[in-house]
């Protein structure tokens, strides 16, 4: 493989005005599809195999239109102190306000708060709730102004209105991420010396990011695809294409330093770099791609999203980065800032730096510093025993917003479970196929039946009179849990109706609901956790053996993978549960941590922490396998990698920290539990227990057993046979061409 990226590399440098012209094109038809062929985004939400999915598929049938993703509005409207809603003046105001918004577009009803005695017991709280005919993401802006207006006026009579539901919701955006883009460029600034080679990995990391997200658009006009997913792409496919970047450039600076010609020089760049790009950038689309297996059609489209930008990011690296390097020519070399004196950061010499002394005192010192790092991460990861698995409600948001102060007056005044009811789908003709002995009798009386024993349970609040279709096959019954819609009580109802509710012969019940359907996700998710972990730590070893020819590697490298992780979880608890270190970081505390996130999370970082594994441990095996002692190889080949590595981590932390700061929760959990992974897995796992562990084994380090050695092929991953035939074919004596004949 190393032969042939050499290759690409060389023909790319040398055909850089065709291989730009390529990629100029495919930018191009990648934005026209955006333009012309996309849809938008969809949070339709499904989980196929689960009871609240059969529920909601059921409903769709008998009641066409009732679970449809149409967007919805509830208003909050609290009287003064010492006033009640229904005071002439207060019940007026709402009265109007609730027309106002009835007189507006895209509306399919509204109910009145008096009329539907959605009245809280002591007087002082009264809820609209507002359906729209469209879902949310077409909604028109006059009509959320409506919304927005019926409240204000409302308000002008002294009530305290808030809002909230799907309509309120502002879409996902991008914008966060600039900061962490800038952070990035600062660093390779500094790490380069200079504009023209801090901005390649900058140019192609965009480019990269900006193709996948243009296709990412475009697939919306054929495949329902969530807004969060396109955001998700650009997180992982601009740190990653940042990254990949500047690993080959850093070797085609080294290249050329050493005197190597332009071509010469990216093509070795691209066959021994380049080659380490390529499997750390496998690893991470097969473990993106892995994510498919769960089940849940969330999260296999974010996973093949990202795993498609991480592609894009290798193609680019590996082919218009060295055409870049052509235009560049050596200016990547002389272009220095004023002030800059940056050595090159693959150099090998006696001068003292901070890799240098790290290793020395690391590889001196291993089982101290072994001691120290696995009990400072075990101390890091302890609040994990606390992990609480949910999707975050509207009671997890900022508490300035309208939303949170809407849930917090809904449960003031009617209870928590108001905030999140339960809807139980009562089946009335199940017929033999459901075991009942056929379709109920009396339909009426049969729901009646069902709606008397929900209310006989414990934790309901209150059991709403049941609605029959019109065939009478169906009852829906509307129960409000004395618990809010993320407690633990409110999912040990959902199991007690599910499984020990009395039900009528011929009939059968299913509870969904937006609660059921996010308890199920988080069910099905945990469930999944563990297998797919299993399947990311036995990929990992393979890989690893197969990439270094040792057992000691993937086996060091996959216990450091465990111990990030839990370290990652630790400070997420700590911080979104527990609330640590909220105001510093300018976050919120949510109670639970979003159920998607957890095997997310492992399929990147694990990705992304045999980025590090690889590119570090490539120079020390390197080393080893050009003579030098095992001791010697970790040392030089910390030396060699380190700089970059640490560069490419700050990059990485910086760009996912960056949206730490985004509006949606999700993102700003997501964010921070992988800028605190990969600033984990590089400083503490990958830059210190790696050498301290190789130090320690010595030899044993690059043991194999020949029986092994023999079946697995050789890789060549830190492109030592390259450089040797190369090297070979360069001293071989040219034969003098034959003169031609005639």
């Amino acid at each position: 493989m190393a032969t042939l990226l050499y290759r690409i590399g060389r023909f790319s440098y040398r055909r850089r005005g065709v291989v730009g012209t390529i990629w100029l094109a495919i930018i191009v038809l990648a934005g026209v599809g955006a333009a012309t062929l996309s849809g938008p985004t969809s949070d339709s939400f499904s989980i196929p195999g689960t009871e609240s999915q059969r529920a909601y598929d059921l409903l769709e049938e008998r009641f066409p239109g009732s679970s449809a993703d149409g967007a919805n509005a509830r208003m909050v409207f609290a009287a003064p102190d010492g006033s009640s809603v229904s005071d002439p003046e207060h019940r007026a105001a709402i009265e109007a306000a609730v027309a106002e918004v009835d007189a507006g577009p895209q509306i399919a009803s509204v109910v009145d708060p008096f009329q539907a005695e959605l009245v809280s017991p002591d007087g002082s709280v009264a809820l609209a709730e507002v359906t729209y005919a469209v879902d949310f993401f077409s909604l028109e802006e006059r009509t959320r102004e409506t919304l927005k207006d019926a409240a204000r006026t409302a308000r002008e009579s002294g009530l305290t209105v808030e809002l909230a539901g799907t309509a309120v919701e502002q879409e996902p955006e991008l914008g966060s991420e600039l900061i962490g883009l800038g952070i990035a460029a600062i660093v390779l600034i500094v790490t380069f010396g200079s504009l023209v080679a801090a901005g390649m990995p900058l140019l192609t990391g965009v480019i990269g990011v900006g193709i996948g997200a243009a296709l990412i658009t475009a697939t919306t006009g054929f495949i329902d695809i969530g807004s969060i997913t396109p955001i998700l792409a650009v997180m992982l496919g601009l740190a990653v294409g940042i990254d990949y970047a500047l690993f080959i450039a850093s070797r085609y600076r080294h290249e050329l330093a050493i005197g190597r010609p332009g071509d010469e020089a990216a093509g070795r760049a691209i066959g021994t770099a380049g080659t380490a790009v390529v499997f750390a950038g496998l690893t991470v689309v097969i473990a993106l791609s892995g994510l498919t297996v769960v089940g849940i059609p969330v999260l296999t489209e974010m996973g093949l999203a990202a795993a498609l930008t991480v592609a894009i990011a290798v193609v680019i690296a590996l082919t218009l980065l060295p055409a870049l390097f052509g235009f560049a020519g050596r200016r990547l070399l002389t272009a220095r800032l004023p002030g800059f004196r940056v050595r090159d950061a693959e150099a090998d010499d006696d001068r003292p730096t901070w890799s240098r002394r790290w290793v020395g005192m690391v590889t001196r010192r291993p089982v101290a510093v072994l001691t120290v790092a696995v009990v400072g991460l075990g101390a890091l990861a302890l609040p994990m025993a606390d992990l609480r698995l949910g999707v975050p409600d509207e009671g997890t948001y900022p508490p300035d917003s309208t939303q949170r102060k809407a849930y917090d007056i809904t449960a003031d005044g009617f209870g928590p479970g108001f905030n999140g009811p339960l809807l139980v789908v009562v089946d009335l003709a199940v017929g033999g196929d459901g075991g009942r002995g056929g379709a109920v009798g009396d339909p009426t009386a049969a729901a009646d039946q069902v709606a008397a024993a929900l209310a006989e349970l414990d934790g309901v609040e209150l059991v709403a009179p049941p609605e029959l279709d019109q065939a009478g096959q169906t009852a829906v019954v509307t129960v409000v849990p004395s618990s809010g819609p993320g407690s633990a009580a409110t999912e040990d109802l959902v199991h007690e109706i599910r499984s020990d509710l009395p039900v009528p012969a011929g009939a059968a019940v299913l509870v969904t609901g937006n609660t059921a359907l996010f308890i199920d996700f988080s069910e099905r998710v945990g469930a999944a956790l563990l297998p797919y972990l299993l399947v990311v730590v036995g990929l990992s070893f393979l890989l690893l053996m197969l990439a270094f020819r040792s057992l000691v590697v993937p086996l060091k490298a996959t216990l450091g993978f465990l111990l990030t992780m839990a370290a990652a979880f630790g400070a997420l608890v700590a911080v979104f549960q527990w609330g640590w270190l909220t105001g510093l970081l300018g976050v919120e505390e949510t109670g639970l941590i979003n159920s998607l996130l957890p095997i997310f999370i492992i399929g990147v970082v694990f990705g992304l922490a045999m980025d590090y594994e690889v590119f570090l441990v490539t120079r020390m095996r390197e080393a080893y396998v050009h003579g030098e002692p095992a001791g010697a190889a970790v040392a030089t080949g910390f030396r060699h990698g380190a700089r970059v590595v640490a560069a490419a981590a700050i990059i990485m932390i910086s760009v996912f920290g960056g949206f730490v700061m985004n509006e949606a929760v999700d993102v700003r959990q997501i964010g921070f539990a992988l800028a605190v992974a990969i600033a984990v897995d590089a400083f503490v796992v990958r830059m210190t227990i790696v050498p301290a562990v190789l130090a320690l084994v010595g030899e044993q380090a690059w043991w194999l057993p020949r029986w092994l050695d023999r079946l697995l092929p050789n890789v060549d991953i830190e492109g030592a046979a390259l450089e040797q035939h190369l090297d070979e074919d360069r001293d071989r004596p040219r034969e003098p061409a034959a003169r031609s004949e005639g």
